[in-house]
């Protein structure tokens, strides 16, 4: 049995998954979402939407979990912990654009508990984490400067220091290290915030909310400026790189990713972040003076975008 904040929380995640596809459907025009209900061994299960060919997201997916469990002994040693038994559920995002002028956008807000054994209620120890970050293939700054704007808004409504602690978080964390450069503009990024003697866990679950009710109204409005700029094969070829890199980040340093591998996640929920296509061609440079290499000199950590 879940504690009862855990079974708050979850029903909250759960509503917004709902909320969020509505919200995509409904600008994409054309594709559905499919769902996959699926159930983990151990305890507790989730839901797998995927939307692709639409007429303006190739693969976009929304997924929401809720496992629970004995705490495999690998992560009880990563994390510091000496409880048995654990809870963790959280909406994941990622929509992968047909456009290359549409960025690519990832959320993921999730909540973590434990307790000492499967029949207790009492909580030894909660934290919230997630974020979003937008990845756009072609950098434009009044988007770029929009996008910030909107998460200071949400962070600024809860805690004055939340942005700038939370993007710089963001940077440092969506930094692909083998290649020097950050995967975009990066955007809020926190992990394990608990509560302290001025911040409860309520008021951590409002930012929470505040967080996840800000994705659909931010995407929806970046899918409808840019879905209709024209495009050819230069800004094809250089999305696939641009995917690629994606790629690269969430295979060898998501945190997510390798938390799903170490509980014996669902395989195809886990990976549901990566692009239908994507490319690597040997060493590609940017022809001096383009848009791509405009870009390219602006994936650095630390632009103040606000």
């Amino acid at each position: 049995m879940n504690s009862p904040f855990a079974e708050e929380v979850k029903h909250f995640f759960m509503n917004l998954q709902d909320d969020i596809c509505t919200a995509i459907q409904q600008k994409d025009g054309m594709a559905k979402f499919h769902e996959d209900a699926w159930a983990r061994e151990g305890g507790g299960g989730g839901r797998t939407r995927v939307l692709q060919d639409g007429a303006i997201i190739d693969k976009g997916g929304v997924n929401w979990s809720a496992v629970y469990g004995e705490l495999p002994k690998n992560i009880q040693k990563a994390l510091n912990l000496s409880s048995d038994f654990f809870f963790a559920s959280g909406v994941s995002i990622v929509m992968h654009p047909v456009n290359p002028h549409v960025p690519i956008i990832h959320m993921n807000i999730r909540y973590f508990e434990t307790r000492k054994s499967k029949d207790s209620k009492e909580i030894q120890d909660a934290w919230f984490g997630g974020g979003i970050d937008l990845t756009p293939h072609y950098i434009v700054d009044e988007d770029a400067k929009w996008f910030h704007e909107q998460l200071k808004n949400v962070c600024d409504q809860h805690d004055g220091s939340y942005y700038s602690d939370h993007k710089k978080w963001a940077d440092d964390y969506f930094f692909i290290k083998h290649r020097k450069e950050t995967r975009g503009i990066g955007g809020i990024f926190f992990d394990r915030m608990k509560a302290n003697s001025e911040t409860s866990l309520i008021d951590l679950f409002n930012y929470v909310k505040g967080v996840g009710e800000a994705f659909a109204p931010i995407y929806t409005t970046l899918m409808s400026k840019n879905s209709s700029k024209p495009y050819g094969d230069q800004e094809l070829e250089w999305q696939k790189i641009r995917r690629g890199r994606y790629v690269e980040f969430n295979l060898v340093y998501d945190k997510g990713t390798k938390f799903g591998l170490d509980t014996d996640g669902r395989i195809e929920s886990i990976l549901m972040s990566l692009p239908r296509m994507a490319g690597w061609p040997y060493d590609f440079q940017p022809e001096e003076g383009s848009k791509e290499a405009d870009t390219l000199s602006k994936l650095v950590k630390g632009v103040n975008w606000v």
